[in-house]
């Protein structure tokens, strides 16, 4: 959720139950004063001759109680409009697109990030970003190391026999190690894509002892997601990752869903 936003939307709401407040408190303050110096004054009630009779500090105890479940209503009342508003923000943060600075080949997933970010409990615009430096969005893509797939996962994540290019197999496995590393890394994003990237080893030592290629996978990483989650409509983050060489891999990755669409399409009678 962007914060400024919600700050900008929720400061008329805000400012109305501050001045309410304030309000409430200060006629509490001077009825309660009243009251007080009524109570010291005199009993509960007393008696005239064969009357009995209810001293002023009751009625107007009864008066402040009244006036401030009234007060504190409208407070409690303003208060559910901030957590409905928050609420919705948050809903539309959660289903708005893919930023539009991701690939192509990237956005071709966009639905099925959304439904594997909800399924494993992972941030969508996290996943994405793992996907974007791993693969670009090539499905079956392996590399040099053997990591395999949309998120580029090893062989020794998969159990004997599943498909490890098949997507959502891979998005299962790549998340749940990527909630591993985000555990170990105690929620920090960059050191949780550290981790997904050169293994759990790397948390326990100085950023500078990395490898090279985890340094580099740190500095991508946090600088798409940051551009990601803050809304933006472009990353130049993302940019420098392309002319560093992602633009080979995002040609090939479109490639390949084209290809792979053109081989379900239905055939033409």
């Amino acid at each position: 959720m962007n914060l400024e936003k919600l700050k900008r939307l929720t400061a008329p709401t805000l400012a109305a139950i501050q001045q309410r407040a304030k309000r409430g408190i200060s006629i509490s303050r001077r009825a309660f004063g009243v009251a007080r110096r009524q109570i010291r004054r005199g009993p509960l009630l007393f008696k005239r001759g064969e009357v009995y009779y209810v001293p002023l500090w009751l009625p107007i105890a009864l008066a402040i109680l009244l006036a401030s479940t009234v007060i504190w209503d409208d407070i409690a009342v303003l208060a559910r409009r901030v957590t409905a508003t928050a609420v919705e923000l948050a809903q539309r943060r959660d289903s708005r697109e893919l930023a539009e600075f991701f690939a192509p080949s990237v956005r071709h997933w966009s639905g099925n990030i959304d439904a594997w970010a909800s399924r494993y409990e992972v941030d969508r615009d996290l996943l994405a970003t793992v996907m974007q430096i791993e693969s670009c969005g090539h499905p079956s893509v392996v590399s040099v190391a053997g990591a395999r797939g949309l998120f580029q996962v090893m062989p020794f994540h998969f159990d004997e026999g599943e498909n490890m290019l098949d997507p959502d197999t891979n998005a299962r496995r790549g998340a749940t190690y990527l909630n591993y590393c985000h555990q170990a890394a105690d929620a920090v994003v960059g050191l949780t894509l550290a981790c997904y990237n050169g293994g759990p080893g790397v948390l326990g030592q100085p950023r500078e002892n990395w490898p090279q290629e985890t340094q580099k996978y740190y500095r991508w990483g946090v600088g798409i997601f940051s551009d990601a989650s803050s809304g933006k409509e472009r990353s130049e983050t993302l940019d420098k990752w392309l002319d560093a060489g992602g633009n080979r891999l995002c040609e090939s990755a479109l490639a390949e869903l084209r290809r792979s669409d053109r081989q379900h399409a239905p055939e033409s009678s």
